[in-house]
């Protein structure tokens, strides 16, 4: 059986290199691996051929792991990269798991090849013994026939083939690049990033995110020349190939002039880069589930901030993070990031710079994965601005939630946090402010993550000028509205809401407020304008004090100065209603009675949030004496009409409306809206008068206070 083996009787020098990769091209199999594995310990022969047999090994993986290692510790590195480098890009990432793995079969009928087997004929013609001692080292060739004692088989594979060849590519590089001896290894270096992110962009959208992952690390790590220990692997990466620990070959090309310090230097720099853009594509591919977005920054900082508003019994997001095994990885997963970056000296006070800079140009096509010209020099190697960001959140969050040693630039509001805003939400390659929100929601939680930071650290600043200001809150209040998810609908409504209050001028507070209610197109945005105004009016015009013992006295001597400037506000005199209340109360007529019932019910519901915000600051402010004296209601309730054009037509509305949705209206010029939930069915139908009645009860409520007002001496 040994004399008939292939690879053993077609051993140069009996054929030439390229003959012989031709006899392997069409005998290897998986059982002849082993002996493969024997005969690559030949340096000069795997010098010569190890290059070109990568393709041939990489579809019989994971049995073919050895093979490889032979050829990436003992093939010429200059060629192996470049080989490698090339099979990354091939990577289907689509094929499904049983086509690949059907592929190694087709090599298993090589006799009905005519050339092939002419050559096997003239070689068994040839002495036997000479065949047997071709192999180096003296082994007899039962022994590299691929006995299952000899050499161990790998176990089964439990990743699909496509993730086996990448991480096993990924290793082979970390084996062959600190083999490469030359006055330019960036050169080499260089061309082999770019393969690997434009890869790994494609790797890490497949569900195996955590083991390619992984291995990328792994690899930046060994180029880095980190002492620092390799963390075990995930139980389900225990079939990724590690790098060998085996003797490697020298390289026959190398060149005795060492790199400069300007090539070492770019070295560095790339692996930073590749981090950074790692990092980006490692976030952006998280899936989202039971609203927890990307690493849930946002409400993890919020929850450590302001732990009394958790609800009790409802599991946090910081125990999710604990107790799933998958979002604790994630944590795992960008904590060797950190770590990594930290021995690769990625200071953030240049990441700081990087994600701070507008011009996107600087994410060029060679800091993407796309091929372009080696680097000449650190300045052309730019991190990931994305990334930058993304490294630098994690470090607060480190510091934020774990407790960890980290130093930090100053980082507030203003003028930082603005920048960040402007620079990647609502921008104008996305479509300008009008788009906000529409970006990755592992964006918006980080960004909004590092919004909540400077809040809870009182790191507020200065805006440089009222347009940044406001173009700050512009842009967070459109978030608040047309974010993906409630969660960070939430967060962005409480940052605006409190970097809103916290501007010294009243009439800024005002202006903002106003241009919301009356230019604003997205309705709950005019909710969470008039919840501004509630807090600045309550805030403006506390309660009077009723001090029922000395230490109530002495504590509101202390807070005076405080009254005296809540007095002096635009928001405890009557001008901010009298401002706001076109856009408060609007004439209702046009909209709810004079148009066919079916396009005003379609109004009244989209309208319903803000007619319920209205009404619930209606009474609050006419339920009040000490409002209602102070903001001067008798002047404004008849000024504005409020009760004319504003509660009178939605009562009459809500009242039009029931009776149609409880069948009450029977004549035909309306019989043809009668139905107006028919595209909601029955429980549009429940919820139609459910959302009624509460809105007329509100108005009950207003009327009560109204007629409180009314009843009123003049002041």
């Amino acid at each position: 059986m040994s004399i008939d083996n292939p690879l053993l009787t077609a051993l140069p020098p009996k054929t030439d290199y390229p003959t012989y990769l031709i006899l392997l091209e069409y005998n290897l199999t998986p059982a002849l691996l082993p002996t493969l594995h024997h005969v690559l310990q030949d340096s000069t022969l795997t010098t010569n051929i190890g290059w070109d047999l990568i393709h041939l090994l990489l579809p019989l993986l994971p049995a073919s792991e050895l093979c490889l290692n032979d050829v990436a510790r003992l093939g010429n590195p200059r060629e192996v990269v470049l080989k490698v480098t090339e099979s990354l890009r091939q990577i289907d990432f689509g094929v499904k798991e049983q086509d690949v793995e059907s592929e190694p079969e087709t090599s298993e009928e090589p006799k009905e090849n005519e050339l092939l087997g002419s050559m096997q004929r003239k070689l068994q013609a040839d002495d036997a013994e000479s065949r047997e001692t071709q192999v180096t080292g003296g082994a007899t060739s039962s022994t590299l026939a691929g006995s299952s004692n000899t050499v161990a088989e790998p176990e089964e594979a439990t990743l699909p083939l496509p993730i086996l060849q990448f991480t096993s590519l990924i290793s082979l590089l970390s084996i062959v690049h600190p083999r490469i001896k030359t006055k330019y290894p960036s050169r080499f270096l260089s061309m082999t990033l770019q393969a690997v992110l434009a890869t790994y962009n494609e790797a890490v959208r497949t569900s195996h995110t955590e083991d390619v992952t992984s291995a990328v690390l792994r690899f930046i790590k060994t180029l880095s020349g980190s002492k620092r220990p390799h963390l075990p692997p995930r139980q389900s990466s225990s079939q990724v190939p590690k790098a060998s620990k085996d003797t490697t070959a020298p390289d026959p090309e190398a060149q005795t002039e060492p790199p400069s310090s300007n090539e070492t230097a770019i070295q560095s720099r790339l692996l930073q880069s590749l981090l950074t853009h790692i990092l980006e594509d490692y976030i952006l591919s998280l899936s989202s589930n039971d609203d927890i977005l990307g690493l849930a920054w946002a409400s993890r900082f919020n929850e450590k901030a302001n732990p009394e508003r958790i609800v009790p019994g409802r599991i946090t997001y910081g125990e999710q993070f604990a107790k799933k095994e998958a979002l604790r990885s994630r944590d795992t997963t960008v904590g060797q990031m950190i770590a990594l970056a930290r021995d690769l000296g990625i200071k953030s006070e240049d990441l700081l710079l990087t994600f701070q800079n507008l011009d996107t140009t600087i994410d060029t096509a060679a800091s993407i994965g796309e091929e372009s010209d080696p680097p000449t020099s650190v300045e052309d190697i730019p991190l990931s601005r994305a990334g930058a960001l993304y490294l630098f959140a994690a470090r607060i969050a480190a510091a934020q939630l774990f407790e960890s040693s980290v130093s930090f630039p100053m980082f507030d509001t203003f003028p930082h946090h603005a920048i960040i805003l402007k620079g990647f939400i609502g921008t104008d390659v996305a479509g300008g402010i009008g788009s906000a929100g529409t970006e990755s929601p592992a964006l918006i939680d980080t960004i909004l993550a590092l919004g909540l930071y400077t809040l809870h650290n009182t790191a507020i600043g200065s805006p440089e000028d009222d347009d940044q200001f406001t173009q700050y809150l512009q842009t967070l209040s459109i978030l608040s509205a047309n974010a993906p998810s409630p969660t960070l609908r939430y967060h962005a409504h409480v940052l605006t809401s409190q970097i809103l209050h916290s501007h010294p001028s009243d009439l800024i507070r005002l202006s903002f407020i106003r241009d919301t209610l009356e230019h604003c197109p997205y309705e709950p945005l005019k909710e969470s304008a008039i919840s501004w105004l509630k807090t600045e009016i309550l805030a403006s015009n506390p309660s009077p004090p009723q001090p029922t013992s000395p230490q109530s006295l002495a504590a509101n001597s202390i807070d005076n100065e405080t009254e005296i400037d809540n007095e002096r506000s635009i928001f405890a005199t009557p001008i901010a209603l009298d401002t706001l209340a076109p856009f408060l109360f609007p004439s209702l007529t046009p909209s709810l009675l004079q148009q066919p019932l079916t396009s005003a019910y379609q109004t009244f519901k989209l309208n319903l949030g803000f007619y319920l915000a209205v009404t619930n600051l209606s009474y609050l402010l006419f339920a009040n004496a000490n409002l209602r004296q102070k903001l001067d209601l008798q002047t404004l309730l008849p000024d504005h009409n409020i009760v004319g054009s504003f509660i009178e037509p939605l009562s009459e509305a809500i009242r039009r409306f029931r009776k149609v949705l409880n069948g009450e209206i029977k004549n035909e010029t309306e019989n043809t809206t009668g139905l107006l939930v028919l595209e909601d069915g029955e429980e549009g139908k429940r919820r139609g008068i459910a959302d009624l009645s509460i809105l007329d009860e509100r108005i009950g409520l207003v009327r009560d206070g109204i007629d409180i007002l009314l009843n009123e001496p003049i002041s």
